[in-house]
């Protein structure tokens, strides 16, 4: 194709089509992700105790931390990686990599012969879904309709918890059926979550590539032929609204380093509220999720083998916060939302603490005051990867996300845990509560900044809420 600037209203016809059956099978292709994900990290929560058996790898407290912290660390590096790979030879070409990676790490994680060997394929493990989050978000968004944008993305990341229930039953199935030996259920349990993984490749043969990319890479006869092959599928709605035709001019790729230099100069309020939001959540989710079952072991008395039992309703807490928000972050409007999530969250993660250290909850209490703050929570942890895809140009939006998810979670999800296994260890109240309170702080700070910094994202679409770098001019 040659050089030069051209017009073109594929975004706008993304944007306007309904909801059909591409839409479910996009969903279902990627978004599935998330579960396996989900089952994947509950599988690590729910075996926390049966880890430190002898019997299995006879970790201790803090290797248990130290395991999440480097799967963490593992998904730090994987999104920065991938999500540039990304942006540079498109989406769909990742969705195998990655998956892949995943789900082979993961099998291989169930054959570790001790902690050494079992981090290192924790940590590929992570690289994995961290090259996931990344290209993931930026294909879904690309596709969904902008009235349905923010509902659909939230649903999505919070689908993560079906995974989590799957996994939390699942290994109560295999560690406490009687079934199998203790020795062996959680081997098999991690080599399960890898093969639904490879599953889920088959899906992604007939996903396409984002017709936004490809417009990008001046493939303008592919992206036309994606989008009319999806508008056989779809209703167009009214064109009213939509921001017509747009021209644009692409250049050259942003330099893999030079992207947080070139958000920072153009977007320096969107990369304050980006960090802010990603870190909170981060070090809240990554700390209790990677040692609640600790917390149900050390201080309520839980058998290890049935701690999957107590996800159960945290899980759908977690799930059901994005499912039933979701749609207010399109109505209300981000900021509202946005603000109030994380508010909330942090309000009622301190007073959760604060009845912990009273000692006045039992295991089924405080797994309950856990699945209330996490219906809140989730929904504000979702729209943090909803804000940081929308915000920021086309060309640069899967890297975006890869630093943001990166920088945020090193700064809060491979602290999170090893801080949490620590203050587990010590056996104090006083240290866990200091732990929640760390957290809640966080979440309420990073409110604060959504309360003056959110983008104004809801209905509008993609090219509106930020321009993308090589756009010329619009044509309504």
């Amino acid at each position: 194709m040659k050089g030069g600037a051209f017009a073109t209203d594929i975004p706008a016809r993304l944007d306007r089509l309904r909801w059909s059956r591409f839409h479910t099978f996009l969903i279902a292709a990627l978004g599935t992700s998330w579960i396996v994900d989900g089952l994947e990290v509950t599988l690590v929560g729910s075996l926390a105790g049966v880890l430190t058996l002898p019997s299995t790898l006879d970790l201790n407290a803090a290797q248990v931390g130290m395991a999440g912290s480097i799967y963490v660390a593992g998904a730090v590096i994987g999104a920065i990686f991938f999500g540039g790979f990304a942006d540079r030879h498109g989406r769909r070409k990742l969705f195998f990599i990655t998956l892949g990676l995943y789900s082979a790490a993961t099998i291989a994680s169930g054959f570790a012969p001790n902690f050494y060997v079992f981090a290192a394929f924790r940590f590929l493990t992570g690289a994995g879904i961290g090259g996931e989050y990344a290209a993931i978000n930026s294909a879904i968004q690309e596709f969904m309709p902008a009235r349905l944008r923010g509902r659909i993305d939230l649903a999505v990341n919070g689908s993560f918890w079906i995974g989590a229930a799957i996994g939390a039953a699942g290994s109560v199935l295999v560690l406490d059926s009687g079934w199998i030996p203790e020795q062996w259920g959680w081997r098999i349990a991690f080599v399960i979550g890898g093969v639904l993984g490879f599953a889920i490749l088959l899906l992604r043969r007939h996903v396409p590539e984002s017709p936004r990319w490809l417009l990008l890479h001046r493939r303008r006869r592919e992206a036309e032929q994606i989008v009319k092959r999806i508008e056989t599928q779809a209703k167009v709605m009214s064109a009213s609204g939509s921001c017509g035709k747009i021209v644009l001019d692409p250049a050259g790729h942003v330099g893999w380093f030079a992207i947080f230099g070139l958000l920072l100069k153009r977007y320096p309020r969107r990369v304050v509220l980006g960090l802010s939001l990603m870190s909170a959540q981060a070090f809240l989710y990554n700390a209790l999720f990677f040692t609640y079952a600790l917390v149900l072991t050390r201080y309520y008395g839980v058998d290890e083998l049935r701690v999957g039992l107590f996800l159960l309703p945290f899980a759908a807490g977690n799930f059901l916060g994005p499912l039933v928000l979701g749609p207010l972050f399109d109505r209300v409007g981000r900021r509202v939302m946005i603000t109030a999530t994380y508010a909330l969250t942090g309000i009622l993660i301190i007073a959760t603490g604060l009845l912990f250290k009273a000692d006045v909850l039992t295991a089924t209490t405080q797994t309950l005051a856990w699945s209330v703050v996490f219906f809140f929570a989730s929904a504000a942890a979702s729209s943090a990867y909803l804000t940081v895809g929308e915000s920021f140009p086309l060309e640069v939006r899967a890297s975006a996300i890869a630093w943001f998810y990166a920088i945020g979670t090193g700064l809060g999800g491979i602290v999170g845990p090893l801080v949490f296994g620590y203050l587990i260890a010590s056996g104090s109240r006083l240290d866990v509560f200091a732990g929640y309170a760390l957290g809640g702080a966080l979440m309420i700070g990073a409110a604060l900044v959504a309360a003056f910094l959110a983008v104004k994202a809801e209905r509008r679409s993609l090219e509106s809420v930020a321009a993308p770098l090589s756009l010329r001019s619009e044509r309504n």
